[in-house]
């Protein structure tokens, strides 16, 4: 009984932790310049009027439509081909370390990944994607490609332990190829790693600042996260505003994830499976 009140608890604060930064961001996006306190009571407290001209001016200044654009075909771009490409190397992976240290040998390259930060990596990416042509929406796709490679090729390459391998020799006996039997039997079945890959790469594209910063300066191709910079100057910070675009781009990420939360957790405990 101690150890469930305990639990419930740290559930409890758990669930303020989440909450409380989102009532604070969406009750400061409808207040007005006047209605900010440096006081508790102040900062707490609800709008004295409700209005929406922060979100229209916030829309304004960050040429809304234009910078969800962008974003949205670099989240959407990069989800597709995230999910074919890293289900084709875990499948293949999944199924060829069996006994076969070649295989193993890339696993753990790509998986070595995870431990290379980004800074070390920024200005050689800046560099040559300049001499590729590449500082653009396409070039910052095919980065993030690489980006989220090693963590999402672990978690397919870990679901494949929970596909039994006598479905793939049923399939071969009808005379279906490896290829065939991928898309036909396997693919469907990685339907909840599908949707795990697909919120945790639509998660870190959609928020992300410093690639599409460095890649695209100067093009005139702002993502959200990127026009939002525009709130913060030398000397201080537009919050209304800021917390109100802040808001605004809340809102497709949070439709995505609750359309695929069915999956995630299951997709996320079959992946972690160990050979």
């Amino acid at each position: 009984m101690k150890k469930n009140k305990l639990l419930t608890f740290i559930l409890c604060l758990g669930t303020l932790t989440v909450f409380f930064p989102l009532y604070m961001a969406i009750i400061i996006a409808f207040k007005q310049p006047s209605e900010m306190t440096n006081s508790v009571e102040g900062a707490l407290s609800l709008p004295k009027t409700w209005s929406f001209s922060n979100f229209a001016e916030a829309m304004r200044v960050t040429d809304f439509w234009h910078s969800l654009g962008n974003s949205l075909l670099i989240t959407v771009g990069t989800i597709i081909l995230a999910i074919l490409v890293y289900s084709l190397a875990g499948y293949a992976l999944g199924r060829g370390m069996n006994g076969r240290k070649g295989f193993k040998t890339v696993y753990f390259y790509i998986v070595s990944g995870m431990f290379v930060p980004f800074a070390i990596l920024m200005m050689p990416l800046v560099k040559e994607t300049a001499q590729m042509h590449l500082g653009n929406q396409f070039g910052v796709i095919l980065l993030y490609l690489v980006f989220y490679m090693p963590m999402n090729v672990m978690l397919y390459a870990g679901y494949m332990k929970n596909i039994p391998i006598v479905l793939e020799e049923a399939a071969q006996v009808d005379g279906l190829t490896t290829w065939q039997t991928f898309w036909k039997i396997i693919f469907p079945m990685m339907k909840p790693m599908h949707a795990t890959v697909a919120v945790m790469t639509a998660l870190g594209t959609w928020n992300d600042v410093m690639t599409p910063l460095v890649i695209m300066s100067g093009t005139g191709q702002n993502t959200l996260p990127i026009a939002q910079l525009n709130f913060q100057t030398q000397f201080g910070t537009n919050y209304n505003l800021a917390f109100a675009s802040y808001v605004l781009s809340l809102i497709p990420i949070l439709v995505f994830y609750i359309v695929c939360q069915k999956q995630i957790l299951n997709g996320v405990a079959n992946g972690a499976v160990k050979g």
